[in-house]
């Protein structure tokens, strides 16, 4: 569990997660520099946690895979300090590696404030389309779904939530962690992605459930999301997608951002444009290095192809065209 000057989360959440974990499990709060009582609040209510003080704030992803230097067993479990867990949730979701080709697995997320509704940032599993727009079993857009059970199969997805992601330790170390370059933002799908390249499963256990408050990094409508969301994206199909079609996804994927800041601009939302301008000038900027990236990436794929959870069609046809608002309805939307 990884915390930024948040003992008011700590003090609201890790309490479940503690009572649920087992004899062998061990519950390491990696803290980010932090300047509140983090470490107090910890010595004195939660003994039991490992707290694994950092020298800087180094994000998501580089606080994360400092931590995960920390762990000793088998499995590794990244969970936000901002989510509940259930009493059985953790038994539930080990049963998603009894398949040996399983590497990576979430629970189902749903919302702490609206709990019969799932929640944005996992939901029951996450997918993206040729495009790399990300979406869920759940959650279109910003269409979030009432959870009643539609979604309950345990099935492979393309990407798990970084909210609550388990992973096995040596699928964690053989793809070096997660790339400390996405600083937060996306960081799990290019995870996820690349370990589909080599040839394992992803998995969502949704009877396995948590619940998730999320937006405690940065605010929905914060340029600096929009920034990394933008960035992030472009930077995770620059290494991850396949040769066949490369030039013509890529190349439509930047026109696609051209086009969404159009709303933008009707609104008044220079900053978001300007944050969207950033986000390529970033990939300009650093096209040298992400290709390189690409070309280690290639050579460790087993698959020349996109791994069969990708949506081979376009998200935004489907909801802003056909008016598709639920996952369901993607079976019949092209």
């Amino acid at each position: 569990m990884l915390t930024w000057n948040g003992r008011h989360y700590l003090q609201e959440y890790v309490p479940s997660v503690i009572a649920s974990l087992g004899p062998q499990d061990e519950c390491i709060v990696a803290d980010n520099a932090s300047t509140d009582d983090t470490a107090s609040w910890l010595r004195e209510h939660e003994p039991s946690a490992r707290h694994v003080v950092l020298d800087d704030n180094y994000g998501y992803c580089g606080g994360n895979n400092r931590a995960a230097e920390h762990a000793e067993g088998s499995f590794l479990l990244f969970l936000n300090n901002d989510v509940e867990v259930s009493p059985d949730w953790l038994d539930k979701l080990a049963t998603s590696f009894e398949n040996p080709n399983v590497a990576i697995t979430q629970p189902k997320l749903r919302a702490i404030h609206d709990r019969a509704s799932f929640e944005y940032a996992g939901a029951s599993g996450g997918f993206i389309d040729r495009y790399g727009y990300p979406f869920c079993r759940g959650r279109l857009f910003e269409t979030v779904e009432q959870d009643v059970g539609q979604y309950d199969d345990a099935k492979a997805i393309f990407w798990a939530s970084g909210a609550a992601l388990a992973i096995r330790s040596e699928v964690f170390d053989e793809l070096e962690g997660f790339d400390e370059d996405f600083e937060f933002h996306m960081e799990e799908i290019d995870l996820c992605w690349r370990a589909q390249n080599r040839g394992y499963s992803v998995w969502v256990e949704p009877s396995s459930v948590v619940y998730h408050l999320g937006g405690g990094s940065l605010e929905p409508m914060n340029p600096q999301k929009t920034y990394y969301n933008y960035r992030n994206n472009l930077v995770m199909l620059i290494r991850n997608l396949p040769d066949a079609g490369f030039a013509t996804t890529f190349w439509f994927r930047l026109v696609l951002d051209g086009i969404s800041a159009i709303p933008l601009a009707l609104k008044g939302k220079w900053r978001h444009i300007f944050a969207i301008m950033r986000a390529h000038g970033y990939v300009y900027s650093k096209k040298r290095d992400l290709f390189a990236k690409r070309k280690k990436e290639k050579g460790s794929r087993q698959n020349p192809e996109n791994p069969a959870t990708l949506w081979p069609y376009s998200l935004l046809k489907a909801y802003f065209v056909h008016r598709k608002r639920r996952y369901l309805d993607l079976k019949n939307s092209k």
